[in-house]
């Protein structure tokens, strides 16, 4: 498995993988093509199919400036590697290809090449399992959180402090904003009327309309551009910096333990990234929003003070629960059903922590053996049903043009 700095990564939503990654390639492609006169990049599969909505096109003419980009749409036709395909080309003077690039994005901000054999740059895991990791834990009678210190680089704590900063940063600027996001479903931010009733509240009703309100405000800054922490990605980044507050005010956790927490968490969604994808548009919303789930529900077990079974039994019911959930924006943009999904999901990600914290940790399916289901799981839904706003919610509700 790859980096946790290849998980979590600091960039302007609404997409990591319709946003981030395309822009990332065209960085790529722009230096080592400084000569050329114009740049054709072809859209293929749900790149093409929700790129006007995601940004897609602004993005890579943005990076691409001050040369002049054509964009190609090509949303009928998938690649077998990814759904989410781009031929990037640079063209001369008389309109001719002198360089191709075919490239992928395949979630999370992470591009990769058809002849890649992992999702990520690097391998520096020895393990792809949750099973073989605890057990390997066990051995060296250890925590999940020292595993991930003894393999990464000696920054680790910097890099993820540096993480919890922007993902408070985040909260902080939705909380304050009012008014509508970007685009044509006029979608009303909502966070900051939800932080203010929360603090009328009490106790355990208090506590969940926090929550509400720091998935709404992190989700809300992702619709409308602004710079948000992929966890895992862009779509479902309002989970994991949600319950880490709402944790850290009710049982005053310090720094250390929340990024031991971020820790654990990154190990979780590298887990799904390496033997399924967090790619909505490969494996539909129970690949982003599920696995932000399982993410959170297992840093809460973790700080709850659960055990290595707990922890895993935490994660699993998350995604479990999640299994099937696809992936179709109205009108292609970030907003609906994604903002409402991640609140509603940060408080089942504690529920599913809590509910660990009863058992003894033994369970029937592990945390891996869900992980391959929802791999399966998303390969069968259908195209529509796969970030492509052709099926499901965006197709009966086109423009939210029904207020009830």
């Amino acid at each position: 498995m790859d980096s946790l700095k290849e998980l979590y990564k600091l960039g302007n939503g609404p997409s990591s993988s319709h946003t981030m990654g395309p822009q990332k390639a065209a960085q790529m492609f722009r230096e080592r093509t400084p000569h050329a006169a114009r740049y054709r990049v072809t859209l293929y599969g749900s790149l093409a199919a929700t790129g006007k909505g995601h940004l897609t096109d602004w993005i890579i003419e943005k990076t691409l400036k001050p040369i002049e980009t054509e964009i190609v749409w090509k949303a009928d036709e998938v690649k077998p590697f990814h759904t989410n395909g781009m031929l990037f080309e640079s063209l001369d003077t008389l309109g001719e290809s002198t360089e191709q690039w075919e490239v992928f994005s395949v979630g999370g901000g992470t591009i990769a090449e058809a002849s890649s054999t992992s999702r990520g740059s690097k391998n520096i895991y020895p393990h792809s399992k949750l099973l073989d990791i605890m057990r390997f834990c066990r051995e060296e009678n250890i925590e999940l959180w020292e595993y991930v210190e003894r393999y990464e680089n000696s920054d680790l704590w910097d890099f993820l402090r540096e993480m919890w900063e922007a993902m408070v940063t985040a909260m902080d600027r939705g909380l304050q904003k009012t008014g509508v996001l970007p685009g044509e479903l006029k979608y009303p931010r909502k966070a900051n009327s939800f932080f203010k009733k929360a603090r009328l509240q009490a106790k355990h009703l208090k506590s969940t309309g926090m929550t509400f309100a720091y998935a709404l405000a992190v989700s809300e800054e992702n619709a409308s551009g602004g710079l948000v922490v992929t966890a895992p990605t862009c779509g479902s980044a309002g989970l994991v910096p949600a319950v880490l507050r709402s944790l850290k005010e009710e049982y005053d956790v310090s720094e250390d333990e929340l990024l031991r927490a971020l820790a654990i968490g990154g190990l979780i969604g590298n887990l799904v990234k390496e033997n399924a994808s967090i790619s909505g548009a490969e494996v539909g919303c129970q690949g982003e929003v599920g696995t932000a789930c399982a993410m959170a529900a297992a840093m809460a077990a973790y700080l709850f003070g659960g055990t290595l079974s707990q922890i895993d039994y935490a994660a699993e019911m998350a995604l479990e629960h999640h299994l099937g959930m696809t992936c179709d924006p109205v009108a292609g943009y970030v907003q609906v059903p994604c903002i409402e999904r991640n609140a509603v999901s940060a408080v089942r990600a504690l529920d599913a922590a809590e509910y660990t914290l009863f058992t003894d940790g033994d369970h029937c399916i592990s945390f891996d053996q869900v992980v391959l289901t929802m791999g399966e799981t998303g390969r069968d839904l259908k195209c529509g049903y796969k970030e492509t706003s052709l099926a499901g919610l965006a197709k009966y509700s086109p423009a939210c043009r029904f207020r009830l």
